[in-house]
């Protein structure tokens, strides 16, 4: 019974002690330490959120050893080409164009590895439309994006997409348009030209540049600056990125100001360096370049026009040329050439080969830190020549 009212003794003393300490203290020094925790929870929750808003490099791993043709591939790339292989598309021999029109392509691999690891890809700042151009019996369409709440007046960058001439379209290349047109706020009129085997060379070409000599003659229908406009394309839209210059010189049409060329199909060499040590490579190799040129230019191995080998064409008078490649693809080779041909012909000519990639890394900024870099490289060049 002792130690009982001792210790009820200790009890009270201790709560007038506090309540003390609270008449001094003031009651705001409690509500600002449970303030100061509650802020510090928030930074923290705020931080976490901004890591999941960006991807994050550690979701997007592969699964398996890299593969023979690329022992120094990417670990981002090797995810990517691991999905876009568990589709186990059909061959391409024996295929018509049609039909592989319609198979899983690097893509949908992308947006399946978003999916599958919960990393959500950054929200669009652009305004998407579509319009058909009157430049022919048919009509050319093209889709247009333009960033949201944007001025007049803004430069415009013609694009044209990928796939052989043969396969892919639009939605299959919206990532990179996208960001071209959100990062160097500009209008990019993508074209959706006519493809092979059903039409053949030179229909891409000439509905490509048709699309240009109508953006050139009406750029103030689409709120663009007629003084910047220039060309794009990746693969086969980057041979027709050069093309449509090359045309544009020919047919006395105002020039781009600026090219940017991404992993281009510049000439008919099957046996070149690259081909040779990429010659099974995935998505791009050796034999799928051969079909895509059997499908448009059928006597391509002795044709020896300029729109398809550019390396041989007069290339003087062209504007500024930025010509992206990957290392790990036939197409590589190439475009070196065509570097050091411009530079010769007295062009102002960047080129930048990514190592650990391949073929169609471009558009794939989703997943890959390789695929923001070169953007980045692009649209500083772009925003270069839009200056001037």
């Amino acid at each position: 019974m002792t130690n009982y009212f001792r210790n009820k003794k200790l009890l009270k003393r201790s709560l007038v002690a506090s309540s003390l300490m609270l008449l001094f203290v003031g009651p705001t020094s409690y509500a600002q330490d449970k303030n100061d925790k509650k802020e510090t929870k928030n930074k923290e929750m705020k931080m976490s959120n901004s890591k999941n808003e960006n991807k994050d490099p550690m979701k997007i791993m592969p699964k398996g050893p890299q593969p023979d043709w690329a022992p120094n591939i990417d670990p981002q790339m090797l995810a990517v080409i691991e999905q876009f292989q568990s589709y186990k598309n059909p061959s391409f021999k024996g295929a018509t164009g049609f039909q592989y029109r319609n198979i899983k392509l690097p893509a949908n691999a992308v947006m399946d590895l978003l999916h599958q690891t919960g990393v959500k890809p950054t929200e669009s700042k652009v305004d998407i439309s579509h319009k058909i151009l009157p430049v022919s019996e048919d009509g050319v369409l093209v889709r247009i994006y333009k960033p949201k709440n944007a001025e007049e007046n803004l430069p415009v960058i013609v694009y044209y997409h990928g796939g052989g001439w043969v396969i892919a379209d639009l939605d299959t290349y919206e990532a990179a348009p996208m960001a071209l047109s959100e990062k160097a706020n500009a209008i990019v009129v993508s074209v959706a030209y006519r493809q092979a085997p059903e039409n053949k060379f030179p229909a891409a070409h000439e509905d490509s540049f048709s699309a240009y000599k109508w953006v050139v003659e009406n750029t103030a229908e689409l709120g663009g600056d007629a003084t910047k406009i220039a060309t794009a394309g990746e693969s086969a839209g980057g041979n027709l990125a050069v093309s449509v210059a090359l045309m544009a010189k020919k047919h006395g049409v105002k020039l781009p100001i600026h090219i940017v060329s991404v992993y281009p199909i510049a000439d008919g060499d099957v046996d070149s360096p690259s081909y040779e040590k990429y010659a099974n490579a995935v998505p791009l190799n050796k034999d799928f370049m051969k079909w895509f040129f059997d499908q448009y230019v059928p006597n391509w191995s002795t044709n020896n026009d300029p729109l398809i080998n550019l390396i041989d064409a007069d290339l003087s008078g062209l504007p500024a040329t930025t010509i992206i490649n990957a290392e790990i693809d036939p197409l590589e080779n190439e475009g070196k050439v065509l570097a050091e041909k411009m530079k010769a012909a007295g062009i102002d000519v960047e080129r930048k080969m990514y190592e650990g990639v391949t073929h169609e890394f471009f558009g794939m900024n989703a997943v890959l830190d390789q695929a923001v870099d070169a953007q980045k490289f692009a649209v500083d060049r772009l925003k270069k020549a839009f200056k001037k």
